[in-house]
């Protein structure tokens, strides 16, 4: 089979306009960026017509290197709900160029269920992360510039700075820097470093707000450090939100793109899922709402990540709620978590699905919670047996839900047809009874154990002392309302990556917890997370070209 690029670069893409056209938008309308890319104004954004179209939310098990497909299904999915005749948008995050140029690769689908064009979208697109990296570099520079200004009447503790920098690129070497070296004229001396722009509150930011005056309200609530009094800062104080705002005014409106079978997609913004909340723009998801009767959207990384804060967090703050729910598994997936090591994954091993089958249960389990519908998409692969399909079917029956296989990566559209009758079939034969899993006005401690115990898992939440200090400074500066947005490895329920599967009687442990006073959420950190992602023995930025014709080599 073609590679992920070779199918992309041969297909025949349609104008922006005729995408535009066929969900009743007009070429004056757009802001184009070229012959396939666009900008929507967000007056296309009808209240109305959002709360009668059917949204889809694919999530997945537990992430494992074998590779799980959200993406690829989610846009195969679209692509079979319109070969069924029904109008359909797919709205999706933006690729960060660390993973492009990293080890996991871009995030435009694969094989026959992709968005193009792949190589657009993957690399600068139309500027959003730039945008978001400008307006964080700028409150940065303030920030700075308010601690060598000796007239300054705000008096800035430099050592409770929070704020640091941002690029996107994967870059260890940037994790922790000092700054301000060289003398006087150079700044003040201090201990700093860089996150990866995608892990950026403006990024989160960007995501909630759905008008640029609530994305300046959100940028002036930043936190950013204390005075020596221990007196709170924010971007407000540094006179920082108009200008961050100007920066950000085009990457606020969502961007026009199309699939591989000519279908209207949608794709902005890009927040990481396991320090945020891992999911595309509030404004993206309305739009499409607004344009279309079906909406199909992903969460970031597994169910409990991913989909845990679009279902507690983004579907309050944007009044919307999921009509059907679908989990992707993988028969590789689950060998992995059944205990199969990477290189035996090809291998027929049915009692190995069944193994790591507990990891698929336990997510179904949690998406009973919220009382919406559930639908498992089994992304094939070549390698997979009848058999094993047979042990997840049987898994799934015994649940009282349908597993389906899904064949997109191979087919498009036409490989989704049985997962989009199976999604049209629990959306029109049952009802949605969507409950978040807390209440926003309980207490951060009361929350978090909610989390730990009913998604993860967990028989027991320990809080470090820097935790508990944390939480008294939450309670004192007035968040205690704010949603938990947790940051957990990706890779397991626990706060451990190496315990795959289904991990029982586990204790998770809160180190500390951030505040994200923009975003407005509060950020409980547990194990190691990396905000700075590092690049590979091998990055794949190895294999990138472009020749003198412009064609580009090497993306996947």
């Amino acid at each position: 089979m073609q590679t992920d690029i070779e199918i992309a670069q041969k297909a025949t893409l349609q104008r922006i306009e005729k995408i535009a056209e066929k969900i009743g938008i007009s070429a004056d309308t757009l802001e184009h960026y070229g012959k396939y890319k666009a900008k929507l104004p967000l007056n296309l954004i009808d209240e109305n017509k959002v709360k009668r179209a059917q949204l889809i939310l694919v999530s997945a098990i537990s992430p494992t290197p074998a590779g799980e497909g959200k993406t690829t299904t989610s846009i195969g999915l679209s692509e079979a709900l319109n070969y069924l005749n029904k109008k359909c948008i797919v709205a999706l995050r933006e690729p960060s160029l660390g993973p492009v140029f990293g080890v996991k690769g871009g995030a435009t689908g694969g094989g026959y269920a992709q968005v193009v064009p792949m190589e657009d979208i993957n690399l600068h697109f139309t500027g959003d992360i730039a945008a978001v990296e400008k307006a964080h570099n700028l409150l940065a520079a303030l920030i700075d510039n308010n601690l060598q200004n000796k007239s300054s009447s705000l008096i800035l503790d430099p050592r409770t700075i929070l704020w640091k920098r941002v690029m996107d690129m994967n870059d260890r070497a940037l994790r922790k820097i000092i700054l301000g070296l060289g003398g006087t004229a150079h700044g003040i001396p201090r201990e700093s470093g860089f996150d990866i722009a995608v892990a950026s509150e403006v990024m989160a930011i960007l995501c909630l707000s759905q008008s640029i005056t609530e994305l300046k309200e959100r940028f002036a609530n930043i936190l950013i450090a204390f005075t020596k009094d221990n007196k709170p800062v924010y971007a407000r104080d540094l006179k920082a939100q108009g200008a961050m705002a100007v920066l950000m005014k085009d990457a606020l409106r969502p961007n026009l793109v199309q699939t591989l079978e000519g279908n209207p997609a949608i794709i902005h913004g890009g927040p990481f899922a396991n320090i945020a909340q891992g999911t595309n723009s509030i404004l993206a998801t309305q739009m499409a709402m607004s344009l279309s009767d079906y909406v199909v959207t992903e969460a970031g990384f597994g169910f409990d990540l991913g989909a845990e804060k679009f279902l507690n967090i983004k579907c309050p703050l944007a009044g919307i709620s999921p009509r059907v729910i679908v989990i992707v598994a993988t028969v590789r997936a689950l060998k992995y978590h059944g205990g199969v090591s990477l290189n035996e994954l090809k291998k027929p091993n049915p009692e190995a699905v069944l193994k790591g089958s507990v990891n698929l249960q336990k997510h179904l389990e949690n998406a009973h919670q919220y009382g919406v519908p559930t639908v498992v998409a089994i992304n094939a692969f070549p390698t997979d047996i009848p058999e094993e399909y047979a042990v997840i079917q049987q898994v799934c029956d015994a649940m009282g839900i349908k597993a389906v296989i899904s064949r997109v990566y191979a087919e498009g559209g036409k490989g989704g047809i049985d997962l989009a009758q199976e999604v049209l079939q629990a959306i029109n034969q049952n009802d949605s009874n969507f409950r978040p899993l807390y209440d926003w006005k309980d207490t951060v401690e009361n929350k978090i154990l909610k989390i730990c115990s009913q998604i993860y898992g967990a028989k027991k939440v320990n809080f470090t002392s820097q935790a508990e200090k944390d939480m008294k400074l939450i309670q004192r500066l007035g968040y205690e309302h704010f949603p938990i947005c947790m940051a957990k490895t990706q890779y397991s329920f626990s706060d451990d990556p190496q315990k795959l599967g289904r991990p029982t009687d586990f204790e998770i442990t809160v180190r500390e917890i951030a505040i994200a006073s923009g975003a407005q959420f509060i950020i409980p950190i547990t194990g190691e997370i990396m905000r700075m992602p590092g690049l590979p023995n091998q990055p794949a930025a190895e294999n990138i070209d472009i020749d003198d014709n412009g064609f580009i080599t090497g993306l996947f």
